[in-house]
């Protein structure tokens, strides 16, 4: 008799309980997802009009399923803010960290400002505010703005410096840029004729080189007179 043990044929039953690692990237997909749902929301409806009840109907979930995942509608928002000004931080830091003349980092950063303020959690950021949150949180949030405010100033100093800007208040000159670039995320409509690309391109040709034409010199403009008498 052969003592050759018989091979199973009886399949493994997958287990129902994911390891660490796999529960953990679940977990936090779900909260990027109750999140950016959130966001939505919040950019359709306002702040003051979404529920969480909202929110978890536009997930098929139950509303004690959320608390899972945040602890509040102020969180949420907190948490929406902050990553869109982390991705700020990201995107000017890694401009910075390449070098480069400072008006070509001033426009790369132009450029990653504007594409966040078209994103949800951007949009957040312009259209809601910090006005619903609570004391302790509005500061936070003004702490991680205030550090996005002082790279665009030091960026204009430095161009300032090496010639390649005009002489100018960095203070002043960081909030009129931020702010016409934050207003597009008021405005821009998917359906329109410009895409965000265009837009951000067209937008930052604006800011720098402003909307009046260039004054030609006195001889080209002599030159031009002859050339139209009659």
């Amino acid at each position: 008799m052969s003592t050759t043990p018989r091979r199973s044929t009886t399949r493994a039953i997958a287990s129902p309980w994911l390891a660490g690692g796999a529960r953990t990237n679940q977990r936090e997909k779900k909260r990027q997802a109750v999140l950016q749902t959130a966001a939505r929301l919040f950019n359709e409806r306002g702040f003051h009009a979404t529920s969480l009840d909202d929110i978890a109907e536009r997930l098929h979930v139950s509303k004690p399923t959320l608390y899972y995942y945040v602890k509040s509608k102020d969180d949420i928002l907190l948490e929406c803010v902050r990553q869109a000004l982390a991705m700020m931080q990201a995107g000017i830091a890694e401009v910075r960290q390449g070098g480069g003349r400072a008006l070509d980092q001033l426009q790369a950063c132009m450029r990653i400002y504007a594409g966040i303020v078209l994103d949800d959690f951007g949009r957040c950021v312009i259209r809601i505010g910090e006005d619903p949150l609570p004391p302790p949180l509005k500061k936070e949030l003004r702490r991680l703005k205030a550090g996005i405010d002082h790279e665009f100033r030091h960026l204009i100093a430095e161009g300032v410096a090496d010639g390649s800007l005009k002489s100018c208040d960095p203070k002043l000159a960081a909030f009129m840029l931020a702010g016409a670039l934050s207003w597009i995320g008021r405005w821009y409509r998917p359906d329109g004729t410009l895409t965000p690309t265009q837009i951000a391109d067209q937008g930052i040709a604006l800011l720098l080189g402003g909307v009046l034409a260039p004054v030609p010199p006195p001889a080209a403009r002599k030159r031009a007179t002859r050339k139209t008498s009659p």
